[in-house]
């Protein structure tokens, strides 16, 4: 081989490569801009606030209620299950999380009807939003009552002054001794 033909030849293997990279690098600028396109849609597509879901609610638990039959959790709260006990003021054992349901059912009924902003979904795919019934944020309200606790791992501490109101003042739960709800349901889970 000559040092041309040898020359051609590189020069004709560069132009293949060229070539394909040319085309491959078409057909990833043709795949990022149907991606682009793609995300623009579902961000126009999207509703720039959240609609409120409105209406007559039924409670669940102390932390969940029902609107439309949509299950609702309250965002940043923990309420005591439903089976689970607490000790009174004078020791005496009790159903807190029974008596955080009717507290809230009691709220509810006097303040309807309730309006949900969604802001996440939880584990079991439940609405998870902030509430208010009467113009009065729900989860602060049973936690300021000491029905319910902030529950920091959501609530990024929102209702913490809430809860130390209800600590200071010594209503509902913190009139006596309980365990946080999501130490009560980790430990029967090992049970």
């Amino acid at each position: 081989m000559t040092r041309t033909s040898v020359t051609e030849e590189l020069e004709s293997a560069a132009n293949r490569i060229a070539n394909m990279l040319r085309v491959d690098l078409q057909v990833i600028l043709r795949h990022a801009a149907l991606m682009l396109l793609s995300a623009a849609l579902l961000v126009v597509a999207q509703p720039a606030t959240a609609k409120p879901m409105v209406g007559v609610p039924s409670v669940v638990d102390g932390d969940t209620i029902e609107i439309h039959g949509q299950r609702i959790r309250l965002n940043g709260i923990d309420a005591p299950e439903s089976a689970q006990l607490c000790l009174d003021a004078g020791r005496k054992n009790y159903r807190c999380g029974q008596k955080a349901s009717l507290a809230l059912a009691d709220f509810l009924k006097a303040h309807r009807p309730t309006s949900c902003i969604e802001v996440d979904r939880d584990q079991f795919r439940r609405m998870v939003a902030v509430c208010t019934a009467g113009g009065v944020d729900i989860g602060d309200w049973m936690v300021r009552k000491g029905y319910a606790v902030d529950w920091p791992k959501y609530s990024d501490g929102f209702y913490v002054r809430a809860q130390n109101e209800a600590r200071a003042a010594k209503r509902g739960m913190w009139a006596g001794s309980f365990e946080r709800p999501w130490e009560w349901r980790k430990q029967m889970t090992v049970q």
